[in-house]
């Protein structure tokens, strides 16, 4: 459909459209330019330019503290973390994920008699029975992660996965579907 008040254009007589991209450090920049006639021919030629510019999502928005997890865990009886991160459909940590984890493990220093479980949670986005094992399964490389690199005793640390099951938001948009994906961690 054409833009508005753009009716009489005519995207068949001698149209030419060009897309490209180009990747840059700084975000990628998209360019579509239509180049094509009116309908009328006394109307001339037309010119579409269309270029956006995609910059990188802000790293260090989300951020984790011992104290904060200490809140919520007392007051609750459990916290949601945000900071870790995995790859879509994998369940290995990724590197940036460790400021979030080195709170954690300073929540369990500052506190040895504190057991945990660590939930994985999903959106609802693929099978069920695929978001109840990846959830299992991401919480396991958390354990993992912190019993091997942060030295806390694995005997503390349980881990367990609860899929989709217990959604903070509605799964319906990408943003509630984000907050779904957590792990939050429960006293034992």
């Amino acid at each position: 459909m054409p833009p508005e008040g753009e009716e009489d254009w005519n995207w068949g007589a001698g149209q030419r459209v060009l897309s490209a991209k180009q990747a840059r450090a700084e975000g990628d920049v998209y360019v579509s330019l239509h180049i094509g006639q009116w309908t009328n021919l006394a109307q001339g030629s037309a010119i579409h330019l269309y270029v956006v510019e995609v910059k990188p999502m802000e790293g260090g928005l989300v951020t984790v503290d011992a104290a904060a997890l200490a809140g919520d865990i007392t007051q609750t009886g459990h916290s949601a973390v945000y900071g870790i991160y995995f790859d879509t459909g994998k369940a290995e940590v990724k590197p940036e994920s460790d400021a979030a984890l080195g709170e954690i493990a300073k929540l369990l220093q500052q506190d040895a008699a504190l057991k945990l479980l660590v939930v994985g949670h999903t959106d609802n986005v693929g099978a069920l029975a695929s978001n109840m094992d990846l959830s299992k399964r991401r919480a396991a490389a958390v354990v993992q992660v912190l019993t091997a690199k942060f030295a806390i005793a694995a005997a503390r640390l349980s881990a367990q996965g609860a899929g989709p099951l217990a959604p903070v938001a509605s799964n319906s948009s990408e943003e509630g579907r984000a907050k779904n994906r957590r792990v939050e961690l429960v006293q034992q």
